[in-house]
């Protein structure tokens, strides 16, 4: 027979796997999983099992939106550059594509805004809102396939 000291601790370690194996995500999030280090699919709002020490919760994305400041030098374009201000949204669309980059995405959209602002369209240069909704499809060229889509930019970009 076993002894009641052994069959509490194996019923409390039962317990407790059980317990670390229920994960419950929150409505406008999307957990990454990894199996083994692998990726292994997106857990959706809801209450999922995940098997403890053979999969892990990878990433906690939220899918219903991300604001970006920015206040920093634009990019020169011939001889001006001046002071970028303003905010840029974004949200993730493809979770499993965005786990590769969604710890370093504001860094990511920081860069592509940089591009995005010298490549700009010089006749949209006098009408910000123009400017801005082409510097928003330039960025969502190069962000489309990252699983991001950038919903809104408003820059202003000063001498």
């Amino acid at each position: 027979m076993i002894p009641a000291l052994t069959l509490l601790a194996i019923l409390t370690l039962i317990v407790t796997v059980a317990v670390f194996s229920v994960k419950r995500i929150p409505e406008g999030q999307v957990y990454t999983l990894r199996r083994l280090g692998k990726p292994a699919g997106t857990l959706a709002a809801g209450t999922h099992l995940v098997v403890p020490l053979v999969e892990r919760i990878a990433h906690k994305i939220s899918i219903t939106g991300y604001t970006l400041a920015v206040d920093e030098r634009a990019p020169a374009s011939g001889t001006d550059a001046g002071v970028m201000r303003g905010r840029v949204w974004w949200q993730v669309l493809d979770p499993e594509r965005a786990d590769a980059v969604i710890d370093r995405a504001d860094k990511l959209i920081r860069h592509q805004l940089h591009d995005a602002v010298r490549h700009a369209d010089v006749a949209a240069a006098q009408d910000s809102r123009a400017r801005n909704q082409h510097i928003k499809q330039i960025l969502n060229g190069s962000l489309r396939d990252r699983g991001v889509l950038v919903t809104r930019v408003e820059l202003n970009l000063a001498a």
